[in-house]
């Protein structure tokens, strides 16, 4: 049994989630539901969104109130931030986020999909693929989400037809053609009522597939981490002043992908020097191996100038060290990008000045289309060139996402400005 399988079995897998849709397609409703059918929210909870839902005059319980949280999106009746909510079934632990439909919080959406294995996409079934279901698809396409589920909602607004869950598979899976998406799954529901949300209900038989509960619950995600290419920058340099380990000096971090075994050879980036790994250590003690997203603290045979923000891979597989290089870049910012300014990349653990050399198009996330401008404005997505004063060590995102992200940051005002995902598919 490999290290993989056994960590899976000895603990509970973690799946990180987000809703996504247009505008009343009733991603919180559905969150809602999860959380009300799974058992997992309390009776004083339960009794709050009941007082208000009465409140408003309707009947019943609003589920949608469990996850919209700020009184904005209270009053207006739509989720404004992203919302994060835990729960747990026997199978699995999940983390869900309620990100925004409307396109004036395209960052929230970013936000919440950054670490998410799966992106549930919501349809109302009434209305079918609508602009906004094709620009969150797009950017669940962008960050590179593994596992996609298509839930076409409101099915007892029309009937539970399965004509019409037929025709809006098709419209979407036309669409998703021409995206980087993976891996999707359709399901008919109704969130409102509960229909295939935990319980499958009774209106639909014609469908053979699981309930949506099921389809989370057991998903494949161990794969998900990229294990082959071992990637481990270094947080902290561990020197105990102490009497029994003065001369004990570890490297401290959490391996973002591969792993890594004691005597495993290893090369130092940026300098290029090499080593060899001498001891694996962990809060229980000592050990002969270690997967990502495990968090250790390593020693080697040689005495190297290591410091934060190096970067430890396995000898022969070297990612790129660039000083320029191509990017996605997601401008989270009120102020716009200022071309002729420097900010602050933060890479792993790495923190370098930089430069967007050239801004190549932006995408109009509702058509898809590239369009040239001269600066970037909140929300906008585009394709630059960045240019930075140090190397950084660097995978391509669409091969690991742990060494192929970075956030950009307003020197002044210490504020994340912009979310990056690098490429080298072209040149700079």
């Amino acid at each position: 049994m490999s290290l993989i399988e056994k960590i899976s079995l000895d603990q509970t897998e973690l799946l990180r989630f987000i809703t996504a849709g247009s505008v009343d397609d009733g991603k919180s409703t559905l969150i809602g539901r999860l959380l009300h059918d799974s058992k997992s929210i309390f009776e004083d909870q339960l009794s709050s969104i009941t007082k208000t839902t009465q409140k408003r005059g309707m009947q019943g319980v609003d589920l949608s109130l469990l996850t919209d949280g700020l009184q904005a999106e209270r009053e207006q009746g739509i989720t404004i931030d992203v919302a994060y909510r835990y729960f747990a079934t026997p199978k699995r632990k999940f983390i869900i986020a309620d990100t925004p439909g409307h396109e004036q919080y395209t960052r929230n959406m970013v936000t919440g999909a950054s670490t998410a294995n799966l992106a549930i996409i919501l349809i109302d079934a009434r209305k079918g693929v609508l602009t906004q279901s094709r620009r969150h698809s797009y950017l669940a396409s962008l960050v590179g989400i593994p596992h996609i589920i298509v839930a076409v909602n409101k099915m007892d607004l029309v009937d539970y037809s399965q004509k019409v869950f037929d025709d809006i598979c098709k419209d979407f899976a036309a669409f998703a053609d021409g995206l980087n998406l993976h891996n999707i799954e359709y399901i008919p529901m109704s969130a409102l009522v509960g229909d295939m949300v935990v319980e499958r209900g009774d209106q639909l038989d014609w469908y053979q597939g699981t309930t949506l509960i099921d389809l989370l619950e057991n998903i494949e995600i161990k794969h998900d981490v990229n294990h082959d290419n071992f990637r481990y920058p270094v947080q902290w340099v561990c020197r105990p002043q102490t009497k029994e380990l003065h001369d004990f000096r570890g490297y401290m971090g959490r391996i973002e992908s591969g792993s890594i075994r004691v005597g495993d050879d290893v090369t130092l980036l940026p300098l290029g020097l090499t080593s060899r790994i001498k001891e694996i250590v962990m809060y229980e003690g000592s050990v002969e191996e270690a997967i990502a997203p495990q968090s250790v603290t390593l020693t080697i045979e040689d005495h190297l100038d290591i410091s934060r923000g190096d970067l430890l891979v396995k000898t022969g597989d070297a990612p790129q060290v660039a000083q320029a290089f191509n990017a996605m870049l997601c401008w989270l910012a009120e102020q716009p990008l200022d071309p002729s300014r420097k900010y602050l990349i933060k890479h792993t653990t790495r923190v370098v000045k930089a430069i967007v050399s050239q801004i190549n198009y932006r995408v109009d996330v509702n058509t898809m289309n590239h369009e040239r401008v001269d600066t970037l404005k909140m929300n906008d997505i585009a394709h630059v060139a960045v240019k930075v004063q140090q190397p950084l060590v660097c995978d391509d995102y669409a091969q690991n996402r742990a060494t192929g992200c970075f956030i950009m940051i307003d020197e002044s005002s210490n504020n994340t400005v912009a979310a990056g995902m690098i490429s080298f598919s072209e040149e700079v």
